[in-house]
C-alpha cells in the first residue's frame, strides 16, 4: 500500500488517529505534525497533579502502540495552511506536505481575556510550559490568586492552589453559581458549597473589565468597578478551535471543523476531523452536530474517522455503523471527583437526584423526555462508582438517528 496520510495536531487526537490508521488497515506513510516539542502528553494532570508537584512530565506521556512505531513525528512545526483540491498542508518552517489522507486534529487553545492592562502574571493552562510556568508563580510566599471562570480548569486550578497553600483564592465568574452550564443548578450549588468550605473564595455574577499594574498585574478590576488585588491571574474562560489554517477551502469552520456522521469534512472523504476541534454529529443523542471537549472524545473519534478514511483509501468504501460515542469526563477537585458518563447537557431541564444527597456523595440524573441522557456523580469513590454502574444502561440505550 502506497501514499501518505498527514495528521494536523500531535496531542492525544493525532496520537490515537495514527493508531487507529494502522489498526484499520493502512501501511502506507504516516506523518504527524505537531507544535509542540513533546510527544504527545495527558492533558488532564496539568491543572491538577502537575501543578501540585506530583507529576512529572515522564508520567505523563503516551506510549505510542507498537503498530505505530514507524510513523514520523514533525515535532515543534505546525500546519499553517492547506490547500484542500490540491491535498497539500503548508508548515510554518516553509515546508509543504503533499497527502493522499488528512486528519484534522489540531485542536484547541485557550481563549484570552481582551481587557486592558498588563500581560505578565497572567496565566493560562493547556501545555506542560503553562503548568510548569503558573506552579512557580503559585509558589510565591503570599500570592494572592485570581481565577477567571468557573468551569472545569478554573475549579481545578483553584483547588490546587489551595492545596499549594497559596492564602487567596478568588474566582469570578459572570454566571451565578460554579460550572452551571454543564452541570445545571443542583450540583452547581453542591460544588461551590465544597470549594468555599475548603477555603475558595467566589465573586459570581459580573466579569473582569481590566487589570490593574504597570509592568505585571496587580489587581483585577470587575465590571462593577471592584477591584480584586492579584499578583497571579488564571485565565480559564474557554477555548478557541484552532482551524484558521484550514480557511480558504469552503468549509463549516464557525465552531470547530464540521463533518458529517463519518467524521468527514466539507463532503472530502480523504479529509477528517479527530477530537475536540471536530463538530459531529451523534447518532446516540439527536444528531445535532456538536464540539465535544472530553478525554474519550479523541479516542472515539479516530476509530471511527480511521475506518473511514481508510476505507476510502483503499477502495473498500462500506457501510460504517452509526457514530454514537457515550462522552465520558472526570473532574478531581479538592477531594471529590465529579464524574460523568453521557450527555448531560441535553438534560438540564429535568435533574433528579438517583442516589444519595447533595450534601453529601451524591448521583444525579439527567433526562431529555422519558430518556436517560446523562449521569453525574459528586463525591467519593462510592459515587463515582455509582455512575460507572449507570455506564451500561447508557450503552444499551438504542441510538436515536440510527
Amino acid at each position: 500500500m502506497t501514499g501518505r496520510v498527514v495528521v494536523a495536531g500531535a496531542s492525544m487526537g493525532g496520537l490515537r488517529a495514527a493508531e487507529q490508521l494502522r489498526a484499520a488497515g493502512w501501511t502506507g506513510a504516516i506523518t504527524v505534525v505537531g507544535e509542540e516539542p513533546h510527544m504527545p502528553y495527558n492533558r488532564p494532570p496539568l491543572s491538577k497533579e502537575v501543578l501540585a508537584g506530583k507529576a512529572p512530565f515522564e508520567s505523563l506521556a503516551f506510549t505510542p502502540k507498537a503498530a505505530a512505531a514507524d510513523v514520523q513525528w514533525r515535532l515543534g512545526t505546525r500546519a499553517v495552511a492547506a490547500r484542500l483540491a490540491e491535498r497539500t498542508v503548508a508548515l510554518d518552517d516553509g515546508t509543504e506536505i503533499p497527502y493522499d489522507g488528512l486528519v484534522v486534529a489540531t485542536g484547541m487553545r485557550p481563549r484570552r481575556l481582551s481587557c486592558p492592562g498588563p500581560l505578565t502574571g497572567r496565566h493560562t493552562v493547556r501545555t506542560l510550559a503553562d503548568a510548569q510556568g503558573l506552579r512557580d508563580e503559585l509558589l510565591r510566599p503570599g500570592a494572592r490568586v485570581v481565577v477567571v471562570g468557573a468551569g472545569f480548569i478554573g475549579c481545578e486550578v483553584a483547588a490546587t492552589a489551595i492545596a499549594l497553600g497559596v492564602r487567596e483564592v478568588t474566582v469570578v465568574d459572570p454566571l451565578p453559581l460554579p460550572m452551571v452550564g454543564p452541570l445545571g443548578e443542583l450540583l452547581a450549588r453542591a460544588l461551590l458549597t465544597r470549594h468555599q468550605e475548603r477555603g475558595v473564595r467566589f465573586t459570581l455574577g459580573t466579569g473582569v473589565a481590566a487589570f490593574e499594574g504597570e509592568d505585571r498585574v496587580t489587581g483585577v478590576v470587575l465590571d462593577d468597578g471592584t477591584v480584586l488585588p492579584a499578583d497571579v491571574v488564571v485565565e480559564s474562560v474557554g477555548s478557541v478551535a484552532n482551524v484558521e489554517w484550514l480557511q480558504g477551502n469552503d468549509l463549516d469552520l464557525s465552531d470547530g471543523v464540521l463533518t458529517c456522521e463519518r467524521l468527514r469534512v466539507g463532503g472530502r472523504p480523504n479529509v477528517v476531523a479527530v477530537g475536540d476541534v471536530a463538530r459531529f454529529p451523534n447518532a446516540r443523542y439527536d444528531g445535532v452536530p456538536r464540539r465535544v471537549e472530553h478525554w474519550s472524545i479523541p479516542t472515539d473519534t479516530a476509530k471511527h474517522a480511521a475506518k473511514a478514511l481508510v476505507a476510502h483509501l483503499t477502495g473498500a468504501e462500506g457501510e460504517l455503523a452509526p457514530f454514537a460515542p457515550l462522552p465520558t469526563f472526570w473532574s478531581d477537585q479538592h477531594d471529590f471527583r465529579l464524574q460523568s458518563f453521557g450527555a448531560p447537557v441535553l438534560g438540564l431541564d429535568d435533574v433528579r437526584v438517583l442516589d444519595g444527597d447533595p450534601d453529601g456523595d451524591v448521583l444525579v440524573g439527567y433526562h431529555a423526555g422519558d430518556r436517560l441522557v446523562g449521569v453525574v456523580a459528586l463525591g467519593g469513590h462510592s459515587a463515582a462508582m455509582g455512575a460507572a454502574r449507570y455506564r451500561a444502561q447508557l450503552l444499551k440505550q438504542p441510538a436515536l438517528t440510527a
